[in-house]
């Protein structure tokens, strides 16, 4: 009798050891990802178009209030990867909102990257997509 409950509760330490590391794993890359477009945004918000025109190059053929414009939706979106913190019941719908918003938006900006044969930022938003992807799916299983 004994040793059949043994593995059960082996099992069930096992299952919540491994949602343990995934948690935690899932935290780290909502972290890294809600630094990334926090600088990012807040850099789009408050550097002169001559600034981010000399480190990004395509800002050169936008709009000043598309540049600022997704200055402000990628503090948001940032924000909301974050927003479990304050609140899992409130939070969880807004991360997972903000997960696919910032998935989208980084596949866009691949493709336009892409596209203008810039390497560098299509590499920085294929990046981008390796750690936001697995956000999504892994927080979508809640």
């Amino acid at each position: 009798m004994t040793t059949t409950t043994l593995p059960a509760a082996q099992s069930t330490a096992q299952a919540r050891s491994r949602a343990a590391y995934r948690n935690i794993a899932l935290w780290t890359l909502q972290g890294w990802i809600a630094m990334f477009f926090i600088a990012a945004g807040y850099a789009k918000l408050t550097e002169p178009m001559s600034n981010l025109i000399a480190l990004m190059g395509w800002p050169a053929v936008a709009p000043v209030n598309m540049v600022r414009g997704l200055g402000v939706v990628e503090l948001v979106l940032a924000l909301g990867m974050l927003s479990p913190l304050v609140s899992w019941r409130v939070g969880r719908p807004l991360l997972l909102v903000s997960a696919l918003g910032l998935t989208v938006m980084e596949a866009a900006m691949l493709s336009v990257h892409a596209v203008n044969h810039d390497l560098g930022l299509a590499l920085v938003n294929l990046v981008l997509l390796a750690l936001t992807v697995p956000v999504l799916l892994g927080r979508r299983r809640g």
